[in-house]
């Protein structure tokens, strides 16, 4: 390697994605990069110019993006990226670069980022993070994109900001007391001050905390003895980096918004750094530190529901199903860790034993998207007879109340009591190893259909110790009784592909959901069936997601890597479209109308159930299932 690809290998590999790149990955782009250098105001790019194939990596100095009317939209210094997104969206330029300063760039050209950065998974994933957290629903192109980065074309710096529509407001006559009832009453953090429907001046809690509660003014002054004037404002569609930038230039928390953009017309909004802080992450963390925030299961409910939301953004931006499968368990998980803090505290003591809540069914395998019933169990450390009954009765009153709280959440509660507050799943170590034990040497329907609930287990709250206990102790029975494993492959052929003799969709034949499709049952359980049957059968512990199941299962057995990749494939488009149909519908997505179907749709469905076929005729010769059929 040549002095300035060595120069530039030095650089590039303490920045992502390019830290993730291999060795020799990153050499291969550091020997082709070019190298740029631009005086101060230079411009790299003007609006409406043709996109090169070509994005940039600032090495020294730094570059704006600016908008037509030359406001600042974003700075890129040291290490940053930029022309990117712009690359992706191909046609022309919607944003000028030019040089803050004495500027050094390396240019990397499309061919590079597709060989070498989108081939690379881990670096591919970062991208698809970043995107995701600066893109907003559009309507998709023509175009194609990467098939590692699926995305929609407009990002969150070219996103008009959402701002609160109905201002708090008053009179520059109205008493600091006066206005600081009115922002108490409201559940505000400020109150413009307007005169003639033009903002002159606001004031904020900090303002009623340093200049009040100071003693350097008195309640009963006018308001406009504190309040911050001239005020900064923003036309309608102030962007969201626009905006960002503007509070961090100004050292202000808010901005007001105007019909043209200026103090000398209508007050139209207000928009809070808190506001651009959800909208900047596009939810997803400022959900989770909400979460971390929040006093009880009714705040809980309301985020729960803008995670309905967010995920339905995702959808629409048609980012991959198992990313946002992650995103929402991640919050699903963040909240039940919230409800059990808000339970616990308000017991009547702590608990005085080690234990751990567990996610069991859909959650424990990270797949449940939507509001469905929520299932659960608690372990408890081990204690003496004397302690037991006092022991236990802790714990079910605690599980009781965390039942409850995620039920006001929006997890309705089992109709089959498959939850911690039932005394049958909420049972010290030792019971849960002789309970785990005998359903696997008793392998009958009944046992096996519970070990099909209780084998993907997470552990959301607690004890990793207690966890793994119970997770070798079933390794150890399992490995003692290797003839389970053959009645658990019988149990996974239960649901054969769902298809009739003459090629039709077994429908439901009676009940509520008559002629309707059963699209858990039928086509995705015995995927998941499947997926827990031949990990188990590998001794693997910690995976417990049925598409990160099929991952492993290529890796340790390559010779069948075919037939699991179309699982993956086909899992993924039925959990797309099972969260589709779902989020359409306001229900659990399990059950589908085929009258509402399309052809398309239909094709993609009984695509899947080829896949269902290939899984089963695996597991059929691998167990040699025909002896016990």
């Amino acid at each position: 390697m040549n002095t300035i690809a060595q120069r530039i290998y030095d650089f590039l590999k303490n920045f992502p994605p390019f830290d993730m790149l291999s060795h020799e990955q990153l050499i291969s782009v550091c020997a082709a990069v070019d190298v740029i250098y631009l005086e101060k105001n230079s411009v790299l790019f003007e609006i409406d110019e043709d996109i090169e194939s070509h994005f940039y990596v600032v090495k020294d100095g730094a570059i704006g993006l600016f908008r037509s009317d030359d406001r600042l939209v974003d700075e890129c210094d040291e290490g940053d990226i930029f022309g990117l997104r712009a690359l992706l969206r191909k046609g022309q330029y919607k944003l000028k670069a030019k040089a803050l300063e004495e500027s050094i760039l390396y240019s990397i050209s499309s061919e590079l980022l597709d060989k070498y950065i989108t081939s690379n998974t881990e670096a591919s994933q970062f991208l698809m993070a970043s995107f995701i957290s600066n893109t907003r629903p559009t309507q998709q192109s023509d175009e194609k994109l990467f098939e590692t980065v699926k995305l929609a074309k407009d990002f969150a710096d070219l996103q008009s900001a959402e701002y609160s529509k109905n201002p708090v407001i008053c009179s520059r006559a109205t008493t600091i007391k006066e206005a600081a009832q009115i922002m108490t009453e409201k559940h505000v953090g400020s109150i413009v001050v307007v005169e003639n429907q033009h903002p002159i001046g606001i004031i904020t809690d900090k303002d009623l905390r340093t200049k009040i509660a100071t003693g350097q003014h008195t309640i009963l002054e006018p308001i406009a003895t504190i309040m911050s004037s001239p005020v900064i404002t923003y036309p309608e569609s102030i962007t969201v980096a626009e905006a960002q930038i503007a509070m961090l230039k100004n050292r202000i928390t808010h901005l007001c918004i105007t019909k043209d953009g200026t103090i000398n017309s209508e007050l139209t909004g207000i928009l809070s750094e808190h506001d651009i802080i959800v909208l900047r992450e596009n939810n997803a963390s400022a959900l989770v530190k909400e979460i971390k925030r929040s006093q009880s299961p009714e705040d809980l409910r309301h985020i729960r529901q803008r995670t309905q939301e967010l995920l339905a953004r995702y959808l629409e931006q048609d980012i991959p199903i198992d990313f946002v499968s992650r995103i929402i368990s991640a919050i699903n998980e963040a909240i039940t860790q919230r409800i059990i803090s808000l339970a616990i505290t308000c017991a009547h003591e702590k608990p005085q034993v080690k234990f751990a809540w567990l996610a069991i069914g859909s959650q424990g395998r990270q797949e449940q998207l939507l509001l469905t019933d929520q299932d659960n169990a608690l372990v408890f450390e081990n204690v003496h007879r004397g302690k037991y009954d006092d022991v236990k009765a802790y714990f079910l009153e605690l599980a009781n109340r965390i039942n409850e709280g995620l039920r006001i959440v929006g997890f309705e509660l089992c109709p089959a009591l498959m939850m911690a507050s039932n005394p049958k799943w909420c049972l010290s170590v030792d019971e849960w190893k002789t309970q785990f034990h005998r359903w696997i040497i008793t392998p009958d329907q009944d046992n096996l259909m519970l070990c099909t609930i209780f084998f993907d287990y997470d552990m959301v709250y607690g004890s990793l110790d207690l966890v793994n206990e119970l997770s070798e102790s079933i390794f150890e029975s399992i490995d003692a009784h290797d003839i389970f494993l053959n009645y658990l492959g019988r149990n996974a052929l239960q649901n054969p592909p769902p298809l009739s003799f003459f090629r039709q969709f077994l429908v439901e034949e009676s009940g509520e959901h008559k002629d309707h499709f059963d699209i858990k049952a039928r086509a995705m359980m015995p995927l998941v069936d499947a997926a827990r049957l031949l990990i188990l059968s590998h001794n693997v512990k910690t995976v417990n997601n049925t598409i990160e199941r099929y991952e492993k299962l290529i890796e340790l057995e390559p010779q069948n890597k075919d037939v699991y990749l179309f699982c993956i494939e086909a899992y993924k488009d039925l959990l797309r479209f099972r969260t589709e149909h779902g989020l359409t519908n306001s229900d659990s997505g399990r059950f589908i109308d085929l009258e509402s179907l399309n052809k398309g749709n239909r094709l993609k469905l009984k695509r899947s159930f080829k896949a269902v076929k290939s899984i089963q005729e695996l597991i059929q010769t691998r167990f040699k299932l025909s002896q016990l059929m």
